[in-house]
């Protein structure tokens, strides 16, 4: 099968059921194109939708995580707790000024020993076991995490999400000291969870470990009972509210009409994300127009077919920006290469084209971590990625394959030329200046060169490169090694 088929599998089986349903019978080609819609909804609209709410509550859920480990980790506060909490004033000032600079709606500390709540304006009162609103600090204390989260929506504000923080807070032998929380406000993904029934036509909501709606926007945003007395829902309460961070799909009916959800459980916050879509909107027009008229019909799904073409590309390409990319290097990782090389190698098998890879790591990147610190040898992997970009040519492929390893594919190249592309490479790194991040060194790679062989499997091309790359440092460094083909057999070396 072609790449681009390959890469639209689902969208090409799409269309064969339709297209082969209209010249067949009616009723089987409209019952394939009803289970094909919702099995894209529920395997990649709802859950992107998921995703995105997910992402923006990892993004406010961030910085307050990072107030709430300060307070919990900060030897005052501890030294505080460890004397007795004799005088409250200074814990009070602290809190009110980390409120103050940190722009927080409320900053706060529950002590383990006194069960004293103290936030920025005094001590507020006294946490009790059993007590419903105090339930959060029994959830943090037995949380086998830093801290749990907790949202609350603010009526009276507009609406207003409030985030917080409660981490836990543990002495230098390993004891529960008590809880510092943070509260601030939760701004994208209010206006996600706003702004997601407009661009996708879903409805989102939260619900607790015991199905109570917490947050919601769409039907069950005036339900409030348990999910499992909801009209319709209620009957598949239980399989959503799974323990699977994984999103899973499930349909139900409501008032007569069909809907999808799809649910994952969020362990930050101990919620379950359900994004729901009703069915009836998208599947009514395709079923009318067929019916009317088996041309009208064949148009309008030609029209779906490119809607779901066009959709599954922007919502791949989003997902390959976020997930395919290094964050050090802002190179392709590891794992969007293996994309990248498998289409690589069938467009070599069938072309016969050559290709070849260079693979090279930082000659002792490792002392440069010990002498200069970690951040000196981040820096050094940004600078080399860096000039690897502007030596290569801009068809070729740079991918950060781990640690202080890169991999260059390059395609229509044969071994020869990938050779010169390697010594200029070695070149352009050891020629460049690295005297800002480590002035007192210079910077060099190895390097294997290998080209891929017509019938050879990817995990011995990979091999013989390592086996390069090995002989390349084993001979001193600052080299290169050259590859043979396989039927050539051995190793030949290229020094620096």
């Amino acid at each position: 099968m072609p790449p681009f088929l390959q890469t639209y599998r689902s969208t090409v089986w799409i269309s064969a059921l339709l297209l082969g349903a209209f010249f067949a019978t009616p009723i089987p080609g409209y019952q394939s194109a009803s289970h094909a819609l919702r099995q894209e909804l529920g395997e990649r609209v709802l859950p992107l939708a998921g995703d995105q709410v997910q992402a923006a509550l990892e993004a406010d859920l961030e910085k307050p995580a990072v107030i709430a480990s300060m307070m919990a980790n900060d030897s005052f506060v501890q030294d505080w707790l460890l004397n007795g909490e004799s005088d409250a004033a200074p814990i009070v000032h602290y809190l009110s000024d980390v409120r103050q600079l940190q722009g927080a709606a409320t900053t706060f500390l529950v002590s383990e020993r006194s069960r004293k709540y103290y936030y920025a304006d005094g001590t507020l009162k006294a946490i009790q076991e059993g007590d419903a609103q105090d339930n959060w600090f029994f959830r943090a204390k037995d949380a086998h995490t830093p801290y749990v989260a907790d949202i609350a929506v603010d009526r009276v504000n507009d609406g207003a999400m409030t985030v917080f923080i409660h981490h836990r807070m543990l002495s230098r032998d390993g004891t529960f000291l008590g809880v510092a929380g943070v509260g601030l406000k939760a701004d994208r993904l209010g206006e996600l969870i706003e702004s997601v029934p407009r661009r996708f036509g879903s409805r989102i909501s939260f619900v607790d470990g015991q199905g109570s709606l917490v947050l919601a926007a769409g039907a069950l945003q005036q339900w409030h009972g348990a999910l499992q007395q909801a009209p319709g829902i209620g009957a598949i309460a239980r399989q959503l509210l799974h323990k699977d961070s994984k999103p899973a799909w499930f349909e139900y009916q409501r008032n007569g009409a069909r809907v999808l959800v799809s649910a994952r459980f969020v362990p930050e916050l101990g919620w379950h994300l359900l994004v729901e879509q009703d069915l009836a909107p998208l599947v009514e027009p395709v079923r009318h127009r067929f019916l009317l008229n088996l041309a009208i019909g064949l148009f309008a799904t030609l029209i779906v077919l490119v809607i779901l073409t066009l959709g599954a590309r922007r919502h791949r390409a989003q997902l390959e920006r976020s997930a395919g990319s290094d964050s050090l290097t802002g190179l392709l990782n590891r794992q969007a290469f293996d994309i990248v090389f498998h289409h690589a190698k069938l467009d070599v098998e069938r072309t016969g084209r050559p290709m070849s890879c260079i693979l090279f790591d930082i000659d002792f990147l490792k002392q440069i971590n010990d002498s200069h610190g970690y951040g000196a040898g981040d820096d050094v992997l940004r600078k080399a990625a860096m000039v690897a970009r502007n030596t290569v040519r801009e068809s070729d492929v740079i991918v950060r394959w781990g640690g202080e390893e890169f991999m260059v594919l390059l395609k229509e190249c044969a071994l020869e030329q990938a050779a010169t592309v390697a010594e200029k490479l070695r070149e352009a790194i050891d020629a460049h200046d690295f005297s800002a991040v480590v002035p007192d060194r210079g910077i060099t790679i190895s390097l294997g060169v290998a080209q891929f062989g017509l019938q050879e499997a990817g995990w011995a091309f990979f091999a013989r490169l390592y086996d390069a790359l090995s002989k390349a440092k084993a001979n001193g460094r600052n080299r290169l090694q050259v590859a043979l083909m396989p039927e050539d057999g051995g190793v030949e070396a290229a020094s620096a």
